[in-house]
């Protein structure tokens, strides 16, 4: 067999791609372990039986053959119209990509944002892939670490040292894995840095529905900002539509044209019976958002009040996201450890935070991602396991 190119053989360049107890859970559970999965952003309902319909009544409509590839019209005026109000930036159609999922999004922006060999910096901790999509387009991931102490704002002073030479910077608020929501001074020190440094911004803006404290502030309605970010966003987290893989990328227009030329190279557009029922979704309005994230919300409340009563595990505050990060340092474990020792002994799968880079040492993700009862029973579970140690 023919050798793989490099590019691809390096992704992981550390040969692995921080889901071994997603996918040890996953096995256990397929032969007939009792099991308590709290690793994936995966919302605990599935998408709302109204937009399956509409998917339904389009792909029989006719709507199956190939899409436009920069997304259907509607659809992306209606992401248009949304970020305007959110934004304050007047978008139209020709600043929106649709693109199959916020991931692919985010393989697009680097595309625009960053040459073979360029650096490009990342906030760690991160989500798992961003390592791998900077690598996949050529350029150098720079991770530069937030502080659990700082409840993992960016470090602006870290971020400064690291630009010069930069192409561009990975932003995520609200942030997977942490639950930080950036504060208006980090995001305003970040909007000074990259002009600064002329670098691009990529904004992870996916959990944009699900703040619990404080708000979100878009990175693009900075002052000068809108001309050098890429907004990625999709419907993924915000109607639960994982599965649908249905996102997009917001930009100047000039560069998102570049972008659906990439497209057509690449992914060739997103089904249209998919589109239509991202389309029908958007049109839902705020009211459905809040819905499909007040669970988030409620588990979020709960587990702080529940961790309040012992001093073993720290809470760091979770401001929005599905996800809450816990300090495990007392314990003398690491991440991995616990997480390991507490799958095996307790049935309860979490992310230890060494999957989300150096930052997240000695730390757990936690996804709010079941249904209250059994939620409440996975930490029972885990505050157990801890107690014990």
């Amino acid at each position: 067999m023919p050798r793989p190119s490099t590019r691809i053989a390096t992704l992981t360049a550390e040969g692995d791609d921080g889901w071994g107890i997603f996918y040890k859970a996953r096995a256990m559970k397929a032969v007939g372990r009792d099991v308590l999965e709290l690793t994936i952003g995966e919302h605990d309902v599935g998408t709302a039986p109204d937009i399956l319909a509409e998917m339904h009544r389009a792909a029989m409509a006719g709507h199956t053959g190939y899409a436009a590839v920069p997304g259907i019209a509607p659809l992306r005026d209606a992401v248009a119209g949304r970020l305007s109000a959110q934004h304050g930036v007047a978008y139209g159609r020709a600043n929106i990509l649709i693109v199959p999922g916020a991931q692919a999004g985010l393989f697009a922006a680097h595309h625009a944002a960053c040459d073979e060999g360029d650096t490009a910096l990342m906030i760690d901790p991160h989500y798992t892939t961003y390592p791998g999509t900077i690598r996949a387009v050529g350029a150098r991931p720079l991770p530069v670490a937030a502080r659990s102490e700082d409840g993992f704002q960016p470090d602006l002073a870290a971020l400064e040292r690291a630009a010069p030479g930069a192409r561009s910077i990975l932003i995520n608020s609200p942030n997977n894995p942490t639950g930080a929501v950036y504060s208006a001074e980090s995001l305003a020190g970040i909007a000074r840095i990259a002009e600064a440094h002329d670098l691009w911004v990529i904004s992870d803006e996916v959990y944009d529905t699900q703040v619990w404290t404080g708000r979100h502030i878009p990175f693009a309605s900075l002052p000068g900002m809108a001309a050098r970010t890429l907004t990625v966003g999709s419907l993924s987290k915000s109607h639960a539509m994982t599965g649908s893989r249905l996102g997009w990328v917001a930009g100047p227009e000039a560069v998102i044209a570049r972008l659906i030329t990439l497209a057509t190279h690449t992914t060739y557009g997103v089904p249209g019976y998919i589109q239509e029922a991202g389309l029908f979704a958007l049109k839902q309005g705020p009211a459905r958002e809040a819905a499909i994230a007040a669970p988030f919300r409620r588990r979020r409340d709960w587990l702080a009040a529940r961790l309040a009563g012992q001093n073993i595990l720290r809470m760091i505050p979770s401001d929005g996201a599905m996800y809450a990060m816990l300090d495990i340092r007392a314990t003398g474990l690491s991440g991995t450890g616990f997480a390991e020792r507490l799958l095996e002994d307790s049935g309860v799968a979490v992310m230890p935070g060494e999957s989300f880079g150096d930052a997240a040492a000695g730390h757990l993700r936690i996804a709010l991602t079941l249904p209250d009862p059994t939620f409440e029973e996975a930490i029972d579970r885990l505050l157990a396991f801890a107690a014990a140690l």
